[in-house]
């Protein structure tokens, strides 16, 4: 699985301010979330220049290089594509001209209607640049300027008009605008430092560049940043849920991030506890599957007595999964992104604990590692709930017929995958662990029960995410 995107912006009160270097490291931090482009629009008071490339923070700035993008004012943007290809087009931040002057986006999360909104959109002769969602907002947002002559109005009605998930950072000429969906499945967050505020989509942003973290930004919140932080609020409907989603505390944000006032290590320290509780067993040694189950292993370990240790190491210089067209080529990548310590691991009876099981293909391939390493037991422990049904809000997950909880009991997969026993954290143990209410939670990919609407046609919809 993978997230989509990380965004930045921040806003410098002295002019003189370069601020396009805080951005920098910002981007970086939030690398985890998207690998595949990077890009920088900044505002030096006169005009807006942006700069966007393919591939990581550092090979597309040339290692720090932000030369061009002077400004006090200015959002960045890391992509992992949910809908539109993996290239240069559909990177951003999206620049547009518009009556009131020139605007840039960059967008976390996934528009569920963008095809029907970019449809009516073409009608009405409007050219589009990429084939992504982001756009489709830049283009409504210029639409319902023209309308209001009023750009807080007009995100005021086109988020009246969008179904799904969106963070947003907005460079308005040389205003930042900030807006979080109004149920607030992406994460947002406001921080600090000396005369300097920043947003960004997770607080380790903030901890590289020495801001504080104030709060998080609400669901339904649009800020307007200058010389000073004026907040407004998106006309909500009566019994709308709020619904942060839940992976964003089990797999997807660094251990080490604030979300909605949660530290997420806490959050998943508490996971294995939990699942200890659950599922114990009896066995030598507690494991952890690199890099992003580390935490709920040792929140294992502690809770059973049973020793921590490591049995398998990362590659961390491997970049996207490997999508190979032969079984052995698949077995070939995982062994080139886990490597087993054979002598830690062979005549043990191991507790292994992971984060999730989406397909199944890469955790009975790790199973197989572990066995020609000479492990007598495995017993895999799962930090989430069973996956049943696929994300609609910016998780590259498969599609239901291929995910492996769909249609298999857990007895049926844990034959599958050929380990001696399998437990998966329950629900319930999640919401007590996240520490939000379940109804205040997006738990769709668990229950197949969605805080918004889906798209009719959900064929076509799934065919444009890639």
């Amino acid at each position: 699985m993978q997230d989509k995107c990380g965004i930045v912006g921040a806003y410098s009160h002295n002019k003189s301010h370069n601020i396009s270097r805080e951005i920098y490291y910002g981007l970086y931090a939030l690398q985890h979330r998207g690998q595949e482009s990077a890009g920088i629009s900044a505002h030096n008071g006169k005009e807006m220049r942006t700069y966007r490339g393919m591939g990581l923070v550092c090979d597309v700035f040339n290692n720090g290089n932000i030369e061009g993008l002077e400004g006090n004012v200015g959002i960045g943007h890391v992509r992992y594509s949910t809908t539109g290809k993996s290239q240069i087009q559909n990177s951003q931040p999206f620049i547009s001209k518009f009556d009131m002057g020139s605007i840039a986006i960059a967008h976390n999360g996934d528009i569920i209607n963008s095809m029907e909104l970019r449809r009516e959109l073409e009608e009405e002769g409007r050219k589009f640049l990429s084939s992504t969602d982001s756009e489709v907002i830049c283009h409504l947002l210029t639409k319902e300027y023209s309308k209001t002559q009023d750009m807080v109005e007009s995100i005021k009605n086109v988020s009246q008009k969008l179904i799904g998930s969106y963070s947003l950072v907005l460079l308005v000429n040389d205003d930042l605008m900030v807006v979080r969906d109004p149920i607030g499945i992406k994460p947002l967050s406001l921080g600090e430092r000396e005369g300097t505020t920043i947003v960004a989509s997770e607080t380790v942003a903030f901890d590289v560049v020495g801001a504080n973290y104030v709060r998080d930004v609400e669901p339904g919140e649009i800020l307007v940043i200058n010389d000073e932080i004026k907040s407004f609020k998106i006309p909500r409907n009566p019994g709308t849920p709020r619904a942060h989603c839940m992976f964003e505390y089990v797999y997807f944000a660094r251990p080490d991030s604030i979300l909605d006032g949660r530290v997420v290590y806490n959050v998943r320290k508490n996971i294995g506890k939990y699942l200890c509780k659950e599922h114990p067993v009896d066995a030598d040694v507690v494991m952890p599957v690199p890099d992003s189950a580390i935490t709920a292993a040792i929140g294992y370990s502690r809770a059973s007595g049973i020793p921590y240790g490591e049995g398998l190491i990362k590659n961390r210089y491997i970049g996207r999964t490997f999508i190979m067209p032969t079984q052995e080529e698949r077995e070939t990548s995982v062994k080139l992104k886990m490597n087993p310590i054979r002598s830690e691991l062979e005549g043990k009876s191991i507790v292994l604990v992971d984060d999730s099981i989406v397909r199944g293909t890469t955790s009975k391939s790790l199973v197989k590692v572990l066995r020609e390493a000479g492990v007598k037991e495995i017993h895999l422990r799962i930090g989430s709930p069973p996956i049943i049904s696929p994300c609609y809000y910016g998780i590259a997950m498969a599609t239901k017929k291929e995910l492996i909880a769909a249609d298999q009991a857990v007895e049926e997969i844990r034959k599958t995958l050929g380990v001696d026993s399998l437990g998966y954290l329950s629900i319930e143990s999640l919401v007590k662990c996240i520490g939000i209410e379940g109804d205040n939670l997006c738990l769709g990919c668990l229950t197949g029960d969605y805080p918004t609407e889906l798209p009719a046609n959900l064929d076509e919809y799934e065919s444009c995410r890639c």
